[in-house]
C-alpha cells in the first residue's frame, strides 16, 4: 500500500531513505509497503511531511539511526528502502 498513486513514478528529486548520507535532512513523501510494517512505521512517526535526519549508520551500514520528532529511531536498511524522501536544505555551491 502506498500513499501515492500506485502507477505513479518516483518524482525527480526523491530518493529512498536508505540513500541519505550522514547529516542530511529530508522530508518523508511516501511509504511504499503494506501491512503491519507500514502501520508500525506510521506509529513511530514516519508519516508523509515529517522531517528526518540521518544521524549515523552501524559499522556495516545496517541499521540506520534517524532523528524523527526529536527522538532517535533505528531502522533497518531494508525498511528504509520503502520510504521515499525529498532532500531539504541542500545548497548548490558555485565556483567563482
Amino acid at each position: 500500500m502506498s500513499f501515492q498513486n500506485q502507477g505513479q513514478d518516483l518524482e525527480e528529486g526523491r530518493i529512498s531513505l536508505d540513500h541519505l548520507k550522514i547529516g542530511q535532512r529530508a522530508k518523508i513523501c511516501d511509504l511504499s509497503m503494506g501491512g503491519n510494517l507500514m502501520v508500525r512505521l506510521l506509529e513511530m512517526g514516519l508519516v508523509p511531511g515529517t522531517e528526518v535526519e540521518l544521524i549515523k549508520r552501524a559499522p556495516f551500514g545496517d541499521p540506520l539511526e534517524l532523528e524523527v520528532h526529536g527522538y532517535h529511531l533505528s531502522l533497518r536498511s531494508a525498511e528504509a528502502k520503502s520510504v521515499d524522501v525529498e532532500l531539504i536544505g541542500q545548497k548548490t555551491l558555485v565556483n567563482r
